[in-house]
């Protein structure tokens, strides 16, 4: 991963939606590239937060509090920075809210990503953007071999289905107007990526069951599981992040537009657990408490069984899981416990933490 740093280096790059989980985590690994970093977002959508926690803002080249959804601002930012590279990950990411918030959900991680591509057509200047999607973006069937690709696009729920479509708005912009074949008239690289449900040090987000460990962990209260038997492809923050930075690297490169496509992200076929043995993972790390069982035959539709194929990304990005499913527990358990003991610099913790992950690749 050392190569990144001759990547990054001195280069100017967006990220929507930095203030959230992934977006900061993937922020603070930037700056440790030696990257200019831009953000723009809503203000941190919990207390506490990541981008709070590790001070953030005060490393930023560009820190703007903004909706997705207004496209003048946006285009005004994007017009000022000139980004040599984007990530957009702003977007409403919980299936449990887009049901008592459909509109706003669609108009977010739909709407959000035409706004972002037209913005960047607008501006007329060359760039790498990776658009982060979701593994929940295809038609779930709940097959045990994992989605890859080439399957289609869909959703049961309505964030979800945003994410499906929002797949399809980045495929017309890159076939309409970011054309691979027409790549010296307009210089932008565009491909998105898909992974998901990933656990790391510094997640709030309600209705995530990591969250709900540590919520109730510290306060000695049972943990609440809705749906211990899903089973989901569960990795460190780090992973997903990591493949984001090596595919906007290979779509920087000389390739003619070779990268332009979709890619997913997802831990191997072992990783894929249940949520009660993620519970009781986590209870173990702790050293200390309990769950139960709180399904109800009422509750909003989720998916049973999901998985990615990511054997393109190995094969052609080189990318590959650095940490198993236990370590990427006992990494995340630990950055909360330090966080809880309150005897340590997050910022510096999660430096050590991306550190020490790129040792291990």
């Amino acid at each position: 991963m050392n190569f990144l740093y001759s990547i990054f280096k001195n280069k100017t790059v967006l990220i929507t939606g930095h203030t959230g989980f992934k977006g900061s985590w993937l922020a603070l690994w930037l700056h440790a590239l030696g990257a200019k970093i831009c953000g723009y977002a809503l203000p941190p959508p919990t207390t506490p937060d990541n981008f709070r926690l590790t001070k953030l803002a005060d490393i930023m080249n560009e820190h703007l509090t903004a909706d997705i959804r207004d496209f003048e601002r946006l285009k005004k930012f994007v017009l000022k920075i000139r980004p040599d590279f984007v990530f957009h990950l702003a977007a409403q990411p919980l299936v449990r809210e887009s049901y008592r918030t459909p509109r706003d959900t669609f108009e977010a991680n739909v709407g959000g990503t035409v706004n972002l591509l037209d913005a960047i057509r607008l501006s007329e200047r060359p760039c790498a953007v990776v658009a982060v999607t979701s593994d929940k973006c295809y038609e779930n069937t709940c097959k045990r071999t994992g989605y890859r690709e080439s399957d289609p696009m869909g959703g049961y729920d309505p964030y979800s289905a945003s994410k499906g479509a929002a797949e399809l708005v980045v495929a017309s912009y890159r076939r309409s107007f970011f054309n691979p074949a027409d790549l010296d008239k307009h210089g932008v690289r565009l491909a998105s990526a898909r992974s998901g449900n990933v656990i790391g040090g510094g997640d709030w987000a309600p209705d995530r069951i990591l969250p709900d460990c540590i919520s109730a962990l510290t306060t000695g209260e049972k943990i609440i599981v809705r749906n211990p038997g899903a089973i989901r492809p569960w990795q460190h923050v780090l992973e997903p992040l990591s493949g984001y930075l090596l595919l906007a690297a290979a779509l920087a490169g000389a390739n003619n537009g070779k990268y332009c496509e979709a890619w997913n992200f997802g831990p191997p076929a072992q990783n894929a657990r249940s949520v009660r043995d993620l519970v009781e993972k986590v209870i173990q790390q702790w050293g200390q408490g309990a769950w139960r069982n709180a399904g109800k035959k009422t509750a909003p539709h989720e998916a049973h069984y999901l998985t990615l194929c990511s054997q393109k990304a190995r094969k052609q990005l080189g990318w590959k899981n650095v940490w198993g499913f236990e370590k990427a527990v006992e990494k995340t358990v630990h950055w909360y416990k330090v966080w809880y003991g309150k005897n340590a610099v997050l910022r510096d913790l999660c430096l050590t933490q991306i550190e020490e992950y790129c040792r291990d690749a």
